[in-house]
């Protein structure tokens, strides 16, 4: 089962969004999921951008700070319904990958995805490590699904956006939760809903 994280799991903003807003850089975040949003920016120039505001900070600064993330109420029910029905709970996103870390620790996800930013000396120094766009996304749920010896016609992707699409091309049932007209377009099934559970029914035909 592969979780998207913001729109998804962190609806109606993102994780990066939030946390520039704690780091002090708003108005870069905001002209980078701007651009990502109306197809002006690649997800690795939005990562540039975002990264600048990093500068400084710790990572147990910024964990901290992920305490406060909102997130869509029934992800720990979720989980533990994947968990008890054999059923592998990870997250591909593009998040950094701090907060694929701390969801994973917070909820028990399996692993999660992203890009990474470089720390030296115990502080972030506002470049980019490690880039990771939505192909990236898809082929990060591919090499799980092939770990795990999973066809991926037997795994489910669960996304809201344009950074979804490819791997809803990939998988076997793909749900646009709370989706934008581009996900809903290329998913299997379109949920509406504020509770994470409501995906659960959709997910029942894939317990082994």
């Amino acid at each position: 089962m592969f979780f998207d994280v913001d729109g998804t799991l962190v609806p109606h903003t993102s994780s990066g969004h939030h946390l520039a807003a704690s780091l002090g850089h708003e108005d870069l975040n905001q002209q980078a999921e701007d651009g990502y949003g109306d197809g002006s920016l690649t997800s690795a120039e939005c990562a540039i951008l975002d990264a600048r505001g990093w500068a400084g900070w710790s990572p147990a600064e910024v964990n901290g700070f992920l305490e406060s993330l909102p997130l869509i109420d029934g992800i720990a029910e979720t989980v533990r319904w994947c968990l008890r029905h054999d059923l592998v709970p990870v997250l591909a996103t593009l998040a950094w990958d701090v907060v694929g870390t701390h969801l994973c620790t917070r909820f028990g996800f399996a692993r999660s995805s992203g890009p990474s930013l470089e720390v030296r000396d115990g502080r972030y120094t506002g470049e980019v490590a490690t880039q990771f766009d939505e192909l990236d996304k898809r082929d990060f749920a591919l090499a799980v699904a092939t770990s795990l010896h999973l066809d991926p016609a037997h795994c489910v992707a669960i996304g809201d956006g344009r950074s979804d699409v490819p791997l809803f091309g990939a998988v076997g049932h793909a749900i646009a939760l709370n989706g934008t007209p581009a996900a809903r377009a290329a998913a299997h099934v379109t949920v509406d809903a504020t509770d994470l559970r409501a995906v659960i029914p959709y997910l029942q035909g894939f317990c082994l």
